[in-house]
C-alpha cells in the first residue's frame, strides 16, 4: 500500500503543488497475484488540495507495457469546476535520492470528475527494478509530486461592498452573491426599511459561528462547492454547517450538509445524529439514521446503551418498534400504534 512518508505544498507559477515520498510494498506478491492490465486501487490520500487515489498496476496496464510497472493517480475530489492537473513520478533509493534518468513527467489532465486520471504507462521496466538495490524487501519508493492548476474564484473577480465580523475576523463579500442564494441575506442585505440596505463597506456582525464555518458558507455562496476538508474535521464542519445553512435558509448547502453527515453514521452515533437531524427537520440524514436501525440487532444494541432512544425512535419511526416487539403484550403495541398516528400526523 502507497503511504505518504511527508505532505508538502507549494506554488509554482500558477499552479499549486503538493509533494510526497510514497512506499509500494508487497511487490512480488502484487506481481504475482495482478496480471498484466489488472491493478490495485489504494486508499485516498490529499495533496494541492485534492484528494487523490493511487491505481498501481504491478505487470503493466495494457499489452504494450507487459514489461514495465505502470502507475497512475485518480482525482478523488467532488469539483465544482475543471481543474489541470498533472504530475511526476521519480523513482528513489533506500536514501530517498533520486535515481538517475527515472522522472517522468505525465500528461495534462483536465476534468472535475471523480475517476479522472493521469499517470505514466511505462514508469519503470520491471527487469531494472528487480535487479536493482532500490527494490528491498519488496518495496520500492517513488517521490510523487503533483501539481494543480485551478480556475480562478469567483470571489476573486467580484468587487466586495459588504464585511462581516464573525467571532472578531472579517470578511468581505459581494452582497448581490449572498443575496442571490439566501432570502435571508437577500432580506438582511436589501432591506426595505434601509433604502437599499447596508451601505458600502458596511459591517455586519455574526454571533454564534465559528469563523471557519462562515468562510466556508461564503465559499459555497461563490463556487457552488465546499472547499477540501480532512476527514477529522468533515463531520464537525458538516454539522455546524448545517446549522449556518438553516440559519440562513440555504437548502442546498443543508442537503449536501446532510449528505456527509450521513457517511459518518454508526452504532456510535446514530443517537445523536437522530436527535440532531429531528430537532433541525433533516429528513434525508433522519431517513438514513431509521434505515440504519432497521436492522433490530443494531437497534437494540443501540437502545442499551442509551435509555432514551425509545422516545425519539418512537417519534420518528415507531413501526420499528412494532416490528421489534411483535410479540409483546397489547398495551405496548396499542402504544406504539398511538406514536406512529400521532408521528404521522406531524409528517
Amino acid at each position: 500500500m502507497p503511504a505518504p512518508d511527508y505532505l508538502a505544498a507549494t506554488n509554482v507559477g500558477d499552479a499549486v503543488v503538493g509533494s510526497s515520498v510514497i512506499d509500494f510494498d508487497h511487490y512480488w506478491h502484487l506481481k504475482q497475484l495482478y496480471r498484466n492490465g489488472d491493478g490495485v486501487a489504494y486508499p485516498s490520500i490529499k495533496a494541492a488540495g485534492c484528494s487523490w487515489r493511487f491505481h498501481y498496476y504491478p505487470n503493466g496496464v495494457s499489452s504494450s507495457c507487459k514489461d514495465y510497472v505502470s502507475i497512475f493517480v485518480a482525482l478523488d475530489s467532488r469539483l465544482s469546476q475543471p481543474i489541470k492537473a498533472w504530475s511526476r513520478f521519480t523513482l528513489v533509493d533506500q536514501n530517498a535520492e533520486p535515481v538517475p534518468g527515472h522522472s517522468v513527467y505525465t500528461d495534462v489532465m483536465e476534468s472535475s470528475e471523480v475517476g479522472a486520471t493521469h499517470g505514466c504507462d511505462l514508469f519503470i521496466r520491471r527487469k531494472f527494478l528487480e535487479a536493482s538495490k532500490h527494490l528491498h524487501n519488496g518495496c520500492f519508493h517513488i517521490i510523487w509530486d503533483v501539481f494543480v492548476d485551478w480556475p480562478p474564484l469567483l470571489s476573486d473577480l467580484l468587487d466586495t461592498d459588504v464585511v462581516f465580523q464573525v467571532a472578531g475576523e472579517e470578511f468581505s463579500a459581494n452582497r448581490s452573491v449572498l443575496a442571490s442564494r439566501s432570502p435571508v441575506f437577500q432580506a438582511e442585505l436589501f432591506s426595505a426599511t434601509r433604502e437599499d440596505g447596508p451601505a458600502a463597506g458596511d459591517c455586519i456582525r455574526i454571533d454564534d459561528m465559528l469563523p471557519e464555518v462562515f468562510e466556508s458558507l461564503l465559499y459555497f455562496a461563490y463556487e457552488d462547492s465546499l472547499p477540501e476538508m480532512i476527514d477529522l474535521e468533515e463531520s464537525m464542519m458538516a454539522e455546524q454547517l448545517l446549522l449556518a445553512a438553516d440559519r440562513f435558509d440555504m437548502h442546498e448547502l443543508k442537503c449536501i450538509c446532510e449528505e456527509m453527515l450521513c457517511s459518518y453514521i454508526n452504532e456510535d452515533t446514530v443517537a445523536k445524529m437522530l436527535r440532531f437531524a429531528e430537532q433541525h427537520h433533516c429528513r434525508l440524514l433522519r431517513d438514513a439514521c431509521i434505515e440504519f436501525l432497521e436492522d433490530p440487532t443494531v437497534l437494540q444494541a443501540v437502545m442499551a446503551t442509551d435509555d432514551d432512544l425509545l422516545e425519539v425512535v418512537a417519534k420518528s419511526c415507531p413501526v420499528l418498534l412494532k416490528e421489534l416487539w411483535a410479540d409483546e403484550d397489547d398495551s405496548m403495541q396499542d402504544e406504539l400504534a398511538m406514536c406512529y398516528t400521532v408521528s404521522e400526523e406531524i409528517c
